[in-house]
């Protein structure tokens, strides 16, 4: 949550699992759009010896569809190569880890990426590599190996060219949640005592995301890097404005194992390749055990927050992270009639609450369609009748002054469910939005319905320290000290 551990595969490959997905205009330069995807979830900073990386053979992507509908108009992908400078150690640094203006000193474990470019499908446009052997930075291990790690960072964000920007590497999880009451039968700790099964007193939320880490790929791109034409939209009515944004995880289909007898064979990856990686040709001299090879298979994709976690049933789980948001009419029922907008009620009938009932053409209207112009004064961030899940991001709309985490709910016409920043309170968006605590059901949109929440938020209790510039995202926990259930 907001899509860690989302499905049953997927939950057995983390370093392919999409956790998050931001995207906004960017507030130190609002010509921009900033995308933030994150993957690998929880990880735990304490994590060693072998830390936590990017997969050398997953392909990630970051894909924008500009004219609605539901197929990607504009894609960037990126391929990552890991080098051992030493394999007869364990460790992964030698000494203290500093930058000595070309390269990470006394780091054993480097890991590059190339940035590809990709007009049109992911698998048939025309590609384009912008950058090779870009730098990662290391993990944030400790006051020891890391003892000055937020000056490490500055050395991995890359300007690309053409207003590009880009940074690949650890963070904190920005994402905020009571995890463990939310999945302990639907226990939002600030409305226990309306809870069926009377659960027992506890004293503040916890956020169960609290202390963890993630691998973030952050772009920062013109506007006009990925509209329909290359054009700058009018106004935020204007059918242009508005952009369909999704991250996904590819494998390829084949794995091949070697055992301990194969290890002088050749491993030959000219299998599918992604569009555009052929100038990467760095070899890798690591003992490897897995060849991959065939066309790339997508094993997991993230739009909205905690679609797949909430919305999709069990059995269907799986299939969604493999599925195009061009496909996603398959899924309207569960939005139509979401399990837990029935199990809200059910949970918290001594309260007496109530929600709409189905067909809920508010929750379609939300996540799947987008708002049109009109509903809201200012506001649209429709992008036609294809029903599609990912983010909605209006260009046009100004970037906030006094941003609101309740976004839209707030009166905060930039935050979610337009795109979404890094501090939007998505899960209280989200239980509000179910509850029907929304303009688009006003007999509905009454105590308790617009006060449902998890009790955390990036203020209070928990301070969150975002980044008030790119990658925004907060320096992560180090391994060394850090702590867990923060309330």
């Amino acid at each position: 949550m907001s899509s860690h551990r989302e499905a049953p595969s997927i939950s057995k490959d983390p370093v392919a699992d999409n956790t998050d997905l931001y995207a906004f205009r960017d507030p130190t330069d609002p010509t921009k759009v900033t995308i933030l995807a994150n993957y690998i979830p929880l990880e735990e900073p304490a994590g060693g010896p072998n830390f936590f990386n990017f997969g050398d053979d997953v392909l990630y992507e970051i894909l924008i569809d500009n004219n609605g509908d539901g197929v990607e108009d504009v894609v960037y992908q990126f391929r990552f190569k890991t080098k051992v400078a030493n394999g007869a150690t364990f460790l992964y640094n030698t000494l203290p880890i500093s930058f000595n203006g070309t390269v990470y000193e006394n780091l054993n474990i480097n890991q590059s990426y190339t940035v590809t470019r990709v007009k049109g499908r992911r698998r048939k446009g025309s590609a384009k590599v912008l950058a090779t052997g870009l730098r990662t930075p290391p993990v944030n291990v400790g006051p020891l190996s890391t003892p000055d790690y937020a000056n490490l960072v500055p050395p991995s964000i890359h300007d690309i060219g053409s207003g590009r920007t880009v940074f690949a590497g650890q963070r904190r999880d920005g994402f905020y949640v009571d995890l463990g009451s939310i999945f302990d039968l639907g226990n939002l700790r600030p409305f226990a005592a309306f809870h069926i099964l009377k659960p027992p007193p506890e004293d503040l939320p916890k956020d169960g995301v609290s202390g963890f880490n993630v691998h973030t790929i952050a772009l920062r791109v013109p506007i006009t890097d990925l509209t329909a034409g290359g054009v700058t939209p009018k106004g935020f009515d204007d059918p242009k404005a508005v952009l369909g944004i999704w991250a996904a995880a590819s494998r390829q289909k084949a794995t091949i194992r070697n055992g301990a007898s194969d290890s002088d064979s050749d491993s030959d990856d000219s299998g599918d390749r992604t569009r555009g990686d052929e100038g990467d040709d760095d070899s890798d001299d690591s003992d490897d055990r897995e060849v991959q090879a065939g066309p790339w298979t997508q094993v997991s994709r993230l739009g909205n927050p905690l679609i797949n976690e909430v919305i999709i049933p069990l059995g269907k789980k799986d299939g969604w992270n493999a599925t195009e948001p061009k496909d996603d009419k398959q899924f309207k029922a569960y939005y139509d009639d979401p399990e837990l907008s029935r199990l809200i009620p059910f949970l918290y009938s001594p309260s007496g609450i109530q929600v709409p009932p189905p067909p809920r053409t508010d929750v379609v209207t939300i996540l799947l369609t987008g708002i049109p112009a009109g509903a809201i004064p200012g506001f649209a961030n429709f992008t036609g009748k294809v029903l599609a899940d990912y983010l909605r991001l209006n260009v046009a709309i100004p970037v906030s002054e006094a941003p609101d985490p309740l976004g839209l709910l707030g009166g905060d016409i930039q935050g979610f469910p337009n795109g979404r920043r890094v501090m939007d309170d998505v899960v209280d968006i989200e239980l509000r939005a179910l509850a029907g605590a929304t303009p688009f059901t006003p007999g509905f949109n009454v105590f308790p319905n617009n006060a449902l929440a998890d009790g955390i938020s990036p203020v209070d209790p928990l301070v969150i320290p975002f980044l008030q510039e790119f990658p925004y995202l907060p320096t992560p926990h180090q391994g060394y000290k850090h702590e867990h259930d923060h309330g």
